[in-house]
């Protein structure tokens, strides 16, 4: 009988093992990281919409579409250089995304909210998908009034951590005329659009 159930607790953890290490990461999921060289590094991080999240020492990096071990590989190489020798990392899946109710498997729609101010027709917040980015979203802003200085549009940022505001300037006049947007940034939760006059 004991025999039975070791054999049984073995099935079990082989297949959890083979689940872990074939299963491809999704936005919204939580991946629990360990440090063995460092525990002040142990955490969990979401999988932002665009498939990156944060770590120390690292900044961002991509684990959307990736297995678990090559987001190990990829985590033990970049935080490598902030220790004597490689450093022992432990990625597990914790959560994977919320589904939508019924489990259909289809991850539950989600929005972010970002204001318009300033000369645009469609002042306020807008609810708009993760993921979209600052050309996209001037589309939701109903356009330009005629007094819109277009040359001068502002996203402002706010550190939710830190409390301070980033401003970015962005000639739209420019843009529109065929000049190259230097970085067409991924808008975040709170960001503001201001059209000055």
């Amino acid at each position: 009988m004991r025999q039975a159930f070791l054999v049984l607790v073995g099935i079990l953890l082989g297949t959890a093992a083979w689940a872990q290490n074939s299963y491809r990461i999704n936005p919204g999921d939580v991946l629990a990281i360990e440090v063995l060289e460092d525990p002040s590094l142990n955490r969990e991080v979401l999988v932002l919409p665009d498939g990156s999240f944060s770590f120390p020492f690292v900044g961002t990096l991509q684990a959307g579409g990736l297995t678990i071990a090559q987001v190990d590989t990829s985590l033990t190489r970049a935080i490598s250089p902030n220790f004597a020798a490689e450093p022992n990392v432990f990625v597990t899946v914790r959560q994977v995304r919320p589904t939508a109710p019924g489990g259909s498997g289809v991850a539950a729609p989600r929005t972010i909210d970002i204001y318009f101010l300033g000369e645009v027709n469609n002042t306020g917040p807008i609810a708009i998908p993760p993921g979209t980015t600052f050309l996209q979203a001037l589309s939701f802003s109903g356009g330009f009034t005629p007094f819109a200085a277009q040359n001068r549009v502002q996203l402002r940022r706010t550190d939710p951590l830190t409390g301070q505001q980033y401003v970015s300037e962005i000639d739209y006049r420019a843009i529109a005329r065929g000049a190259r947007l230097s970085q067409n940034v991924t808008l975040a939760e709170g960001d503001v659009i201001l059209v000055p006059e």
